[in-house]
């Protein structure tokens, strides 16, 4: 779970989505340029193993799986927030949140 503040933080992927609708990556209306080789412009938000450092998460310590996040997936999950940076997205209080 990502908030919309954080949701441009997200790197983009090279091929694009065939769901044109809801794509960050179309060609159509400034997402991406017409041959645009992604490999050489996409410096920053590219993974590179070598110099990514990923971080523990805060709640349960666990190696989190995504660059800039601070939460893992299961517990961001759990308590509605934001995993990068933390904001509260929906009220848990009416749900049952379990990661199984």
């Amino acid at each position: 779970m990502v908030c919309e503040k954080c949701q441009k933080k997200l790197g983009k992927v090279i091929t694009p989505d065939p769901w044109k609708s809801g794509a960050r990556n179309i060609t159509e209306g400034g997402g991406r340029k017409v041959n645009e080789n992604k490999a050489l412009t996409a410096k920053k938000s590219r993974y590179s193993p070598y110099t990514a450092s990923f971080d523990k998460c805060r709640i349960c310590k666990t190696t989190v799986h995504q660059v800039g996040s601070h939460y893992c997936q299961g517990c961001a999950y759990k308590k509605g927030i934001c995993a990068m940076c933390g904001k509260k997205i929906i009220d848990t209080k009416n749900y049952r949140q379990t990661s199984v």
